[in-house]
């Protein structure tokens, strides 16, 4: 079996990651080849009022009003 066949069978989109911070640690670490990510800071976005967490990948990101994570 393809590798190509074998990670899109185990894929997962990240509106799916679980709306924990762990969760999309591990779900980044993941799609990062296992090179771990981790969280570098995180803030209050004064416009949406929302928590983003900036992470290690150099991407952003939040939980919509659904619980699911997106890049900011």
């Amino acid at each position: 079996m393809s590798q190509a066949f074998v990670r899109e069978e185990e894929g997962q989109w990240l509106h799916d990651v679980q709306p924990t911070l762990n969760a999309l640690i591990n779900f980044l670490t993941r799609e990062n080849n296992g090179i771990r990510v981790y969280e570098k800071k995180n803030f209050l976005d004064p416009k949406t009022n929302r928590q983003v967490y900036s992470m290690s990948n150099g991407l952003d990101y939040a939980k919509d009003d659904e619980g699911k994570w997106y890049v900011v």
